[in-house]
């Protein structure tokens, strides 16, 4: 079945990396009166079909709220592309969000070992490569695509949610302001659909508990993957309409 052609929903994209609070971001978003979506869809948005699918995707899970606008996605792999030429009369909004290497990676490798140890991104090397694979595409796409973008840190919901849902707000253009509570959907915490952890069912912004100090990170590889983060949030920054930075981060890549 094919909607595009009367599809009315401004499509919210979220382009960052795994372990980028992206979860709470989604639920945050997606308990919003007029924003439909929290979960990570696994759609290549190569072509207008693509749009339709997520339409599709949706529906098997929930329900479309009425008088609702948008419908948020969250794009976290390299597999899955976001092309901006996209035809069809289907507006975008697209957020961008990069997470410190140290605390993304440990964090990486903490939830896919306790799946599978012998998963590629249970290992620092694997997690690692990921991450600086990944960030740089992210600071590649926002160079060439034209399209205007929303940068924020997200270390921003944990050093200033109300200034960072604010800005999200005004970005987004939404008629009431976006809260600190969440709902739980029938698809939170499940995996493949974000954060299996836990902490999502918390249903509010919080500061993380988890402790991933036990996970060594060898100087070489996290010297590697800060460098790589540096440089590629500040092109990213540079390329923002808008954008929101921890003022942890800002100092740390001054330094």
């Amino acid at each position: 079945m094919v909607f595009t052609m009367t599809d009315p929903y401004t499509r919210i994209f979220l382009l960052s990396h795994m372990r980028a609070c992206t979860s709470l971001a989604g639920h945050i978003l997606g308990s919003h009166p007029r924003i439909n979506g929290y979960f990570e869809m696994h759609i290549s948005y190569e072509d207008a079909s693509a749009l339709d699918k997520a339409l599709e995707v949706y529906r098997q899970y929930e329900t479309f709220k009425v008088d609702s606008r948008y419908l948020f996605d969250k794009l976290l792999h390299n597999d899955y592309r976001l092309c901006t030429g996209l035809a069809g009369p289907v507006d975008m909004k697209i957020l961008v969000a990069l997470r410190e290497p140290e605390q993304a990676i440990r964090s990486m490798v903490a939830l896919f070992a306790a799946r599978d140890v012998e998963h590629p991104y249970a290992s620092v090397a694997g997690a690692t490569r990921y991450y600086v694979e990944r960030i740089g595409t992210l600071a590649d796409f926002c160079r060439s695509s034209g399209r205007p973008y929303y940068y924020y840190d997200a270390e921003c919901f944990q050093t200033d949610p109300k200034a960072l849902l604010s800005g999200l707000a005004g970005w987004l253009e939404l008629d009431s302001p976006l809260s600190e509570r969440y709902q739980r959907f029938s698809q939170t915490g499940k995996a493949r659909m974000g954060d299996s952890s836990g902490l999502i069912q918390r249903g509010t912004i919080g500061e993380s508990s988890a402790d991933y100090a036990h996970i060594h990170l060898p100087d070489e590889t996290l010297g590697r993957a800060q460098a790589a983060y540096r440089d590629c949030r500040s092109r990213i920054v540079d390329h923002a309409t808008d954008a929101l930075t921890s003022r942890s981060q800002a100092s740390r890549s001054a330094g």
